[in-house]
């Protein structure tokens, strides 16, 4: 089985993590695997990638989103070029994953998959495949990707359109290029995103759910000195982590919160910019984002309890690595955010932006033992291999 992958980001970030344990299962089981990237390759270099395009053309792509809300319909002479690499490399199967992020044509790539009926397996890391523009619309409530998207309220956003709004448009072609492939398979992190997927124009594709996972050799419970070194012995940490921190990431709730906790609780966020920082209420103990994956499984296990008030959100592996740390997790009823707390049944589910809530649900979950054991685990090198099984019987090989 010849398996290529097309993504925007190889070995970098969480979809590019993703792309290589694939590729490392699907070579471990005696297959042959290829990774072609847009933005952003981190792979070894005994990993077979290709390069979609460059970053002038990335920045061209980007300027035309900008203007004119299409984002996905730039990068026409690269995806072209494109396509000659892929009738070399001459794959059984294609396994998509992110394709917003300007470097790559979605008619010229889907026209291409239909006339040469290669079977295509699409992981949907957000829900921008059958939105007419936004990865996510549960912050500002809207339903209009179930019949037909218009005046978007959110095309300042993320791909973000300084002048037009074509989210009609977008909705209307994307449900042209993706209804037509004969064999397609969507797969989703969590069983919330499967749901809408069925509610969406893709509602008659195979949907099948594989949930993100973690290193669980790197997230578990780890002694440190974090409590000491921030003169936390006293304290009851609440700890929040992203790799971003914004408004559809619960920072304004847990200043909120900071300032309604009792004086024995000290709120803990990692991942903050220095400018966040730097306006930080003293309630608050910041720290920027960390690469070192042992200085945060020692944060998530000195934590006694982690909070997750996301307001938008698909399965995210923060939660997961709490758990695998024995630290339990409270999170706002989002999305898929919800299901590996509930499946764990370690820790609750609060109404979105009810602080109080969340405040009570703290006093109630708040872990009292320094001695933790994973509560839950969720093996990213498990799920990769469901991926191989997958493709095996979607190629009909079992």
């Amino acid at each position: 089985m010849r398996v290529l992958q097309i993504t925007a980001f190889s070995g970098w970030g969480c979809t590019g993590r993703i792309a290589m344990g694939i590729h490392n299962a699907l070579v471990e089981q005696g297959h042959e695997s290829a990774i072609a990237w847009g933005r952003t390759n981190t792979a070894p270099a005994d990993v077979k990638t290709f390069q979609i395009g460059n970053r002038l053309d990335q920045q061209m792509h980007g300027l035309y989103t900008r203007i004119t809300d299409k984002c996905g319909f730039g990068s026409k002479g690269v995806t072209k070029e494109f396509l000659k690499k892929i009738d070399e490399y001459d794959p059984d199967l294609v396994q998509l994953h992110i394709l917003h992020g300007y470097y790559i044509n979605l008619e010229v790539l889907f026209d291409y998959l239909k006339e040469k009926k290669i079977p295509v397996v699409w992981t949907f890391h957000d829900c921008w495949a059958f939105t007419g523009h936004c990865p996510y619309f549960d912050l500002v409530g809207c339903e209009k990707w179930k019949t037909g998207c218009h005046d978007c309220q959110q095309k300042a956003h993320h791909p973000t359109s300084w002048l037009m709004d074509n989210s009609r448009w977008n909705w209307k072609k994307k449900r042209e290029l993706f209804t037509g492939v004969d064999n397609l398979t969507i797969v989703t992190p969590s069983k919330w995103l499967a749901g809408l997927v069925k509610e969406s124009f893709l509602k008659d594709c195979r949907v099948e759910v594989i949930n993100n996972g973690i290193n669980t050799n790197d997230f578990k419970p780890t002694k440190g000195t974090f409590r000491e070194d921030h003169g936390l012995e006293n304290k009851k940490i609440v700890l929040g982590v992203s790799s971003t921190w914004c408004k559809s990431k619960g920072i304004d709730d847990f200043i909120e919160l900071s300032k309604k906790l009792p004086n024995d609780y000290k709120v803990v966020l990692v991942g903050l910019s220095k400018e966040q920082l730097a306006t930080l209420p003293k309630q608050i103990l910041g720290i920027e984002r960390t690469d070192s994956v042992h200085q945060l499984a020692e944060i998530y296990t000195t934590a006694d309890v982690f909070v997750n008030p996301t307001y938008e959100d698909n399965y995210p592996t923060t939660n997961l690595e709490a758990l695998a740390c024995g630290t339990p997790v409270i999170t706002y009823d989002t999305g898929g955010s919800v299901e590996a707390t509930m499946e764990s049944g370690h820790g609750a589910v609060v109404k979105q932006g009810d602080i109080n809530g969340l405040m009570e649900s703290i006093f109630k979950h708040n872990s009292d033992t320094r001695e933790k054991h994973s509560l839950f685990q969720c093996d990213a090198n498990l799920n990769y291999k469901e991926y191989v099984k997958l493709y095996e019987n979607v190629l009909g090989l079992r």
